[in-house]
């Protein structure tokens, strides 16, 4: 971990902050929401005040939404290092060895282990708060970090 410390300072990169990550996050997992909502929309009014048959509805659809949370993370973060969210706040995920945008395996695999850290409790999330590095569980597995893009630019 001493070596990517030093390697970061060298680079004058900076990590991005956990309320800059949080946002993001939040960002991504709003513009999700919605999409699942105008595709369903007809049958998520349909429901009306039946919390309970909404419930059973949602998790009808619940591995599509992991499928679609997958897909976006990966797909983004392989392309350009960044979802929608981490753009807006300007923030990117690179690669720990070489500060550059994830290879396809490692967005996917993070793009996973998100999932898995949202399903337990977000831990992975919480992770982060007592890491140096702030990597939560996915960067962790993944071998990513998430930095300000301001003081970076990929190569």
């Amino acid at each position: 971990m001493d070596k990517i410390v030093e390697k970061l300072h060298q680079e004058r990169i900076v990590l991005a902050s956990f309320s800059k990550r949080a946002w993001a996050f939040a960002i991504d997992d709003v513009l999700i929401s919605l999409l699942f909502y105008i595709i369903f929309f007809d049958e998520i009014n349909g429901y009306g005040s039946d919390l309970y048959s909404l419930s059973l509805f949602m998790n009808q659809i619940f591995a599509y939404i992991l499928l679609v949370k997958i897909l976006y993370q990966t797909i983004f973060v392989a392309l350009y290092g960044q979802t929608l969210g981490k753009m807006a706040l300007k923030i990117r995920v690179v690669d720990r060895d070489y500060l550059d945008t994830p290879t396809w395996y490692e967005a996917f695999l993070r793009a996973l282990w998100r999932v898995v850290s949202e399903i337990f409790f977000y831990l992975g999330f919480v992770w982060a708060k007592f890491n140096p590095l702030l990597e939560t569980w996915h960067d962790k597995m993944s071998k990513t970090i998430v930095i300000d893009d301001e003081t970076h630019s990929v190569r």
